[in-house]
């Protein structure tokens, strides 16, 4: 499909997909009279009538939505427009019918937005998301007055992604805010901002951010397809679309990296990659990924790149411990304790000299009751959820090994491991790794090493055929791309020696004008 998509420009998706998505029925021309008897039952849509007086009496509604628009907006460019301007306006004593339209249009200037729409769906998309309609009753044409306006939380600084040295600032919940937010640092026309509208009931709507002649073209016009075909009732949040369009919905490994931090969107936009912005979801979206971005922070772009390195080397040895501490550990102490030296041999003996369980047994009891832990401390309010890590590591723990239930060596090797899974810096890559983590330890304990090896190979295998949005998830690495692999993988290349942008994302523009 990608090959296709290459084959013509673009644009044509951008136009097949953008507009609004509405029922047939609403395709028709305006009926004030239907969209009264469907929306009247509704106690927040507030229906006014007024009396327009020219050659004739023009019989008029104004249709709003209270709590979406902004009142003073309302009073100030609507209201007294109708009821004052109207009136006092010499010229409109000789409006008719026909010419109306034209006439409140220009009374109407100094408002924000105004636009003339002739669907039905148009008119009660537009009530729906916060603007003033209003309906001449015997036109089939309406006014659409921008007056949106509702109670949003502020720019505030990201609560999953601190930073000491950059930004304080991250995405709300309001589409517009996190639209700005990207134009403050992209200041350029090149950056396109595509609207559309998701979900037959919910209307969610939906902004695709990119560089022309940055940003691929097929990758664009693919994530324009993907969207444009979800058939789905409502998305209510980034992660619903997220899912319904990663290339591999069975793979553990996300296929998408979503971020709160403007400056790690507008970095991304830079390097050719696209953004999705959901209204009323305060993270956004990012594609193309790679597996290398997902053990990245914004904070590696504020050091200097030696710190860097020393940083992002802690941080793969952490997700190498994660990954591999437990079943090396049942492995080696099940199959083959000839590797361990006598002394590590004779204290591990000892600690498990009274424990009735294998040492896979003993994992699984000890990351079964660690999960439960951590979702515990997630559910519980903030305050009463830091006492779960006291209870659970001190109380617990200790009574565990006290009652000969746990060795002692077991709890050290999964401590370890919960500690080096949390350098992980997404998420998403975590629950990955601990999903993963299971299987791992299961073929280590019932084959050791060939079945360690093994299921690592498989896992090779599942991550060297991924892709996101075409794009090979293990690249700078396979294929090997020896630039981009010693500008920003393991090591980030100082800003005077990467000017241009990495081969991650193959671009058409070959300066790069900012990072992270």
């Amino acid at each position: 499909m990608i090959k296709e998509l290459t084959q013509r420009p673009y644009k044509k998706e951008i136009r097949k997909v953008e507009g609004i998505p509405i029922d047939k029925e609403w395709e028709k021309p305006i009926s004030f009279t239907r969209i009264k008897e469907d929306l009247s039952r509704s106690s927040d849509i507030v229906f006014r009538n007024f009396i327009l007086r020219g050659k004739e009496e023009i019989p008029c509604v104004l249709g709003v939505v209270d709590g979406l628009v902004d009142k003073h907006l309302l009073d100030s460019y609507v209201l007294r427009v109708i009821m004052v301007d109207a009136i006092n306006d010499p010229a409109f004593r000789a409006i008719t019918m026909d010419t109306i339209h034209d006439r409140l249009l220009e009374l109407f200037t100094p408002a924000n937005e105004v636009k003339k729409v002739s669907r039905m769906g148009e008119a009660i998309d537009a009530m729906l998301s916060g603007d003033a309609v209003l309906f001449i009753e015997e036109s089939q044409e309406a006014l659409v007055i921008s007056a949106r306006g509702w109670e949003n939380r502020g720019v505030t600084a990201p609560q999953n992604e601190s930073s000491i040295r950059g930004p304080k600032e991250g995405f709300n919940e309001t589409l517009r805010t996190n639209t700005s937010l990207l134009r403050r640092r992209i200041k350029h026309p090149s950056l396109r901002l595509v609207s559309m509208k998701i979900g037959d009931l919910s209307k969610t709507d939906v902004v695709i951010a990119y560089i022309e002649n940055v940003a691929r073209a097929d990758v664009v016009a693919e994530v324009l397809r993907r969207i444009g075909r979800i058939q789905i009732n409502g998305v209510i949040s980034g992660d619903i679309l997220e899912e319904l369009i990663e290339d591999h919905p069975y793979s553990p490994f996300p296929q998408v990296y979503n971020t709160e931090r403007p400056d790690i969107v507008a970095s991304d936009l830079l390097e050719g990659r696209v953004a999705i912005i959901v209204d009323g979801t305060p993270s956004v979206l990012i594609v193309p990924v790679t597996m290398a971005k997902f053990m990245q922070v914004n904070e590696d772009y504020y050091e200097r790149a030696m710190i860097v390195v020393l940083i992002r080397s802690v941080r793969y040895w952490g997700a190498f411990i994660a990954v591999l501490a437990p079943s090396l550990y049942i492995a080696v102490t099940t199959f083959h304790q000839e590797l361990i030296p006598t002394s590590l041999a004779l204290s591990i003996s000892a600690g498990r000299d009274a424990v009735p369980f294998s040492a896979l047994g003993e994992a699984l009891l000890m990351l079964l009751a660690l999960e439960i832990l951590q979702e515990a401390g997630l559910r519980l309010p903030k305050p009463i959820g830091q006492t779960i890590g006291i209870v659970g590591a001190l109380i617990i723990g200790d009574a565990a090994v006290k009652a000969s239930l746990i060795s002692p060596i077991m709890v050290i090797v999964i401590g370890l491991t919960a500690v080096s899974s949390y350098t992980i810096p997404s998420y998403d890559l975590a629950m990955g790794i601990r999903l993963i983590r299971l299987p791992l330890m299961i073929l280590a304990g019932t084959m050791g090493f060939f079945g360690l090896g093994v299921g690592l190979y498989l896992v090779l295998i599942h991550v060297l055929g991924l892709r996101s949005f075409g794009t090979p998830y293990l690249s700078p690495i396979a294929p090997l791309r020896i630039r981009a692999f010693l500008q920003d993988t393991f090591v980030r290349a100082p800003w005077w020696a990467s000017r241009k942008i990495p081969e991650l994302v193959d671009t058409h523009d070959p300066k790069s004008g900012g990072k992270k």
